[in-house]
């Protein structure tokens, strides 16, 4: 039995590890250059108080915010034309790289 378990977690561990590595975070970069960083800054700390600071958010949050206002779920006019351009690869790889920078968060 332990066996089975060792196998399954191994398993688990293998194919999560896939996940994360199927996302690139250079093409990440590139796109965040062309669409994102005049709003939020390449790095995701935008100086403007209006822009949300992205950089270090979890990816999983990114990607469902991208994909929300995709769908049309969550509301902004700017945000719906922005990500009604973006592939499934341009959402992974946008939260994988802003996931991957250092964020500034303001404290209140």
């Amino acid at each position: 039995m332990r066996n089975y378990v060792v196998a399954a977690v191994s398993g688990l561990a293998l194919i999560l590890s896939g996940q994360v590595v199927a996302a690139d975070v250079e093409a990440g970069k590139r796109k965040a250059q062309e669409v994102c960083a005049s709003c939020h800054g390449l790095d995701g700390n935008s100086p403007a108080p209006n822009f949300p600071k992205i950089g270090g958010q979890a990816r999983t949050y990114l990607e469902k915010v991208l994909n929300d206002y995709k769908s049309g779920e969550r509301k902004d006019p700017i945000m719906a034309s922005m990500a009604a351009n973006l592939s499934k690869e341009d959402i992974e790889n946008l939260a994988f790289y802003y996931s991957s920078q250092s964020g500034l968060y303001v404290k209140r």
